[in-house]
């Protein structure tokens, strides 16, 4: 039921949206150039890894960038694997509308359709944040496909960082229902309206 629920609502979704993907890549290209999109290696569902898609809201080399900047790479290690916005030099002007809006997570509807994710689950993690989860919970957090909507993003700018966000994406593994799923987008609502603030 969850899988068929996915497909149904991403591919409503991806559908309503339509002009919304037309207009952000334009933007993107017009103001950014090329690509549109930026695919980032995370963890799925058993370990295994996938790309997921995001609206570019960097400069090109933005991960070489990261690499080689020492004092960059400490504060987003430092930050939980990533930095707040208004302290990220790689974010363009274009990105950081998008970063604030949320629109940057649009294509990951297309994730869902392929299987890597789930409309609802725990937000997907790079391979180092699986360190913050101890014992078992990593293996535990892997038995569901990681999520667009979650129990940590639904807190909005409340969001912890870790070790508290470890437990909160746990949180969501054993207790899934699709009555709780619905619950859960329902609760983004005002964190979609209310956007992303500068500091996280």
């Amino acid at each position: 039921m969850k899988r068929l629920f996915d497909i149904i609502a991403a591919l409503a979704l991806i559908a309503l949206s339509a002009p919304l993907f037309l207009g952000v890549a334009l933007l993107i290209v017009v103001l950014s150039g090329r690509p549109v999109l930026f695919r980032h290696r995370r963890v799925g569902r058993a370990g295994q890894p996938f790309s997921c898609l995001k609206f570019r809201t960097m400069v090109i080399g933005a991960e070489d960038w990261l690499s080689e900047d020492e004092r960059l790479l400490a504060e987003h290690r430092k930050n939980g694997f990533k930095l707040p916005l208004a302290q990220d030099p790689r974010v363009t002007s274009v990105g950081r509308f998008l970063r604030r809006t949320q629109l940057d997570e649009l294509p990951q509807l297309w994730n869902v359709i392929t299987g890597d994710m789930s409309l609802v689950g725990p937000r997907p993690l790079v391979e180092e944040e699986l360190g913050w989860f101890e014992g078992d919970a990593a293996h535990q957090l892997l038995t569901v496909r990681p999520g667009i909507f979650g129990p940590w993003t639904a807190l909005g700018r409340r969001r912890p960082g870790y070790p508290e966000r470890a437990e909160v994406d746990l949180s969501y593994v054993g207790r899934a229902s699709l009555i709780g799923d619905l619950g859960l987008i329902l609760a983004h609502v005002p964190v979609l309206l209310q956007g992303q603030s500068d500091d996280s």
